[in-house]
């Protein structure tokens, strides 16, 4: 049984969220408390502390595999796709090894769902190029 206590795992969970997307909980916290109290926590909890924040895989490849997942799911995943892609940028994956494993998920949902997802992740590439 672990010591770690639910308010210490949170933290933890929050703390990993905000470093490669910062603003995430306050994000979260402003777009859906009003309609689902608690969703942004538990989107926090569960993402961060129990997936992302696992051993076994660093942050950069579990975003990078987040993307292949997010890419051959299709088009409707693209404000999500967006954000992973970013969060990737974020924790040291290059812009070619996100496009590369953009382009391998053509084998898996498609040609229309690579290219849709191609296109989310140059558009993130020029939004940080653009950047001050």
């Amino acid at each position: 049984m672990s010591d770690v206590t639910p308010d210490q795992r949170f933290a933890d969970a929050q703390a990993l969220a905000e470093a490669t997307n910062p603003g995430i909980t306050e994000a979260l916290h402003a777009r859906y408390d009003a309609h689902v109290p608690g969703l942004a926590d538990m989107v926090i909890n569960v993402s961060f502390g129990e997936f992302y924040n696992r051993p076994g895989l660093d942050i950069r490849t579990r975003y990078l595999a987040t993307i292949a997942a997010l890419a051959a799911m299709g088009g409707q995943t693209k404000p999500q796709l967006q954000v992973h892609v970013q969060n990737a940028l974020n924790a040291g994956a290059s812009k070619i090894e996100i496009a590369e494993v953009i382009y391998q998920m053509a084998l898996y949902g498609g040609f229309p769902a690579m290219i849709n997802a191609l296109n989310a992740a140059i558009e993130v590439f020029e939004r940080q190029e653009d950047a001050p």
